[in-house]
């Protein structure tokens, strides 16, 4: 049995759409067990001060995971692993860096905790006394996951270089149960520390999960003092510009935190629920493909197949706009359904679930621009250029700053700017409408990022915008026809269902949304899709049952 286990863990799969499937799949169960998490979180606290004490905790360790942890980034190690030619040359990088890593990150963790108290002070300036000492208390705790999840990276790395994408799939689904074991057992009994232990735990079960495999591909990794430091410079000068390509996002954020958290108790609750709703379609779609194709991207430009390069770019991007608008129409339809069949129970009232829905609108419109961008960053770093990715993403981080400042004085000056936003999206009357404008700067700001990406991607490849072109008509055109149905569907099931119950409204979404996606495929169909034939012929070849690869002495 446990053999049986090993082998299904150690399976490689080989084709992109193959690939990205099956990390799509998990990337829903995981999804599906994050939306358990903060159901559960939304049931027991509301969107309230606890809650905002607890995703206020996760931004100092966030940054010190992009940032610090950034060395065992698998953008970064994958194109290192994929170039050595031995086992031996292999096994040696990966102990430098294994040893390298934990003793930085031991340091450097140990001098942030004893700074915390002064950056959490100056950062949630709208928190009070208690508020501000529970922040520190939890973000103390937490600086054990950046730890954990970079050694994970580590492992994922060698790991996705060997095709084995079934563990690293496995890994964020342990994850969430981690945290959802501290919310039903760990909080009854430590209170809100408990919260942060179960993201510890997660944290744990995500490295812990990678290491069977590890050792049945003879890959773990081991303290030494024979390190590689020209191995070791050359990848900290390459993650460098990773590094503050990943802060400056993470620090934008950090202004938006911090801003939310003078707009009243709540801000950063609805503002963080909202945000892992619209995360669920990025993840699905956009980090399955783009960690599926990166691999195979940094294989054939190092060999210097910059065609076989293009042609797997194109037809991930392709894939990408053709899930991802649809995704991105239907999440604006039917937000209100969806945040209240997800998070509407216990003490998380109709008045969050409309807010949290006009900020789940707001976060839906950049979906495709975010999947893109995640692409397109590892297309780059495949090519070896970290350089302009981190140029774009300063620019984007700097835009979604002065959106939110601009924004804000125009909501809070200009009443007649903040009454178009409350009609628009349906919360005249609640309270905090205010924090709507922090998703608006954000999705602003990541378009950008998207658009100068695609442009320069263009420009450096002059067939690729030609190739997409035909798909985002495609798929937009379907989308637009599937969203109108489901809206006017709203109203019809309105009267058949009652949706003043979870049951009904789940189902009044349901069923517009059903009906909706067979207009968007009927019209695919006279289009004559190109990508509807393509996921037949990959779904044809059964996931499940794809063959087993054997890699020539590591070369891939």
């Amino acid at each position: 049995m446990v053999r049986k286990i090993l082998n299904l863990l150690n399976k490689e799969i080989s084709g992109l759409h193959e690939a990205a499937y099956l990390l799509g799949v998990f990337a829903l169960g995981s999804h599906i067990l994050a939306l358990v998490r903060d159901r559960s979180l939304a049931h027991f606290f509301g969107a309230g001060q606890v809650l905002d004490i607890y995703y206020a905790s996760f931004r100092i360790p966030d940054l010190i995971f992009i940032s610090v942890g950034s060395i065992v980034s698998i953008s970064v190690l994958i194109p290192f692993l994929a170039e050595l030619k031995t086992e031996e040359k292999n096994k040696e990088f990966i102990d430098s860096i294994f040893t390298i890593f934990f003793s930085f990150m031991m340091v450097f963790s140990f001098v942030v905790y004893l700074f915390i108290p002064l950056i959490i002070k100056k950062i949630y300036i709208g928190f009070d006394s208690s508020a501000i000492e529970q922040t520190i208390s939890l973000t103390r705790i937490l600086l054990l996951s950046p730890f954990l999840l970079g050694l994970s990276n580590l492992f994922a790395s060698v790991i996705q270089v060997n095709r084995k994408f079934l563990v690293y799939a496995l890994s964020p689904i342990l994850y969430n149960l981690g945290i959802i074991f501290g919310i039903f057992f760990f909080y009854p009994t430590f209170g809100m520390k408990g919260l942060a232990l179960g993201v510890v735990l997660g944290a744990l079960l995500h490295l812990l999960i990678q290491v069977p495999v590890m050792l049945e591909i003879k890959s773990l990794p081991k303290f030494t003092s024979k390190i590689n430091f020209k191995h070791i410079k050359k990848v900290t000068l390459l993650s460098l510009p990773r590094t503050l390509t990943m802060s400056a996002n993470q620090i934008a954020l950090l202004f938006l935190m911090s801003l939310a958290s003078v707009m009243g108790i709540g801000a950063i609750s609805v503002f963080n629920l909202s945000f892992n709703l619209q995360s669920v379609p990025l993840s699905i779609i956009g980090v399955s493909y783009s960690v599926a194709a990166f691999p195979t991207l940094a294989k054939l430009f190092s060999r210097g197949e910059k065609d076989k390069f293009l042609k797997q770019m194109i037809s991930a991007t392709r894939h990408i706009i053709f899930w991802s608008v649809p995704a991105l129409v239907l999440f604006i339809v039917l937000r209100a359904q969806i945040v209240r069949t997800i998070l509407g129970s216990g003490e998380f009232d109709w008045s969050n679930t409309r807010l949290t829905a006009a900020c789940l609108a707001l976060f839906a419109v950049s979906v495709t621009a975010q999947s893109l961008i995640l692409l397109f960053i590892r297309g780059y770093y495949a090519m070896g250029d970290t350089k302009r990715p981190l140029l774009i993403n300063v620019i984007s981080s700097i835009s979604i700053v002065i959106f939110a400042f601009l924004l804000n004085w125009l909501f809070v000056s200009f009443e007649i700017f903040r009454y178009f936003i409350e009609a628009m999206f349906r919360v005249d009357g609640v309270a905090g409408t205010a924090v709507l404008m922090l998703p608006l700067s954000y999705s602003l700001g990541v378009i950008i990022n998207a658009v100068i990406l695609i442009l320069i991607f263009q420009k450096d490849f002059h067939n690729f915008e030609a190739s997409i072109s035909k798909t985002f008509f495609h798929s937009l055109s379907s989308s637009i026809v599937m969203g109108f149905v489901t809206y006017k569907l709203l109203s019809i099931f309105d009267n058949i269902f009652d949706i003043n119950t979870l049951m009904g409204i789940f189902l009044q979404g349901l069923f517009s949304g059903i009906v909706g996606i067979m207009a968007g495929i009927v019209i695919l169909y006279l289009l004559k899709n190109r990508e509807l034939f393509e996921i037949r012929k990959a779904l044809n070849r059964k996931i499940w049952k794809t063959g087993v690869i054997i890699p020539e002495k590591r070369e891939l």
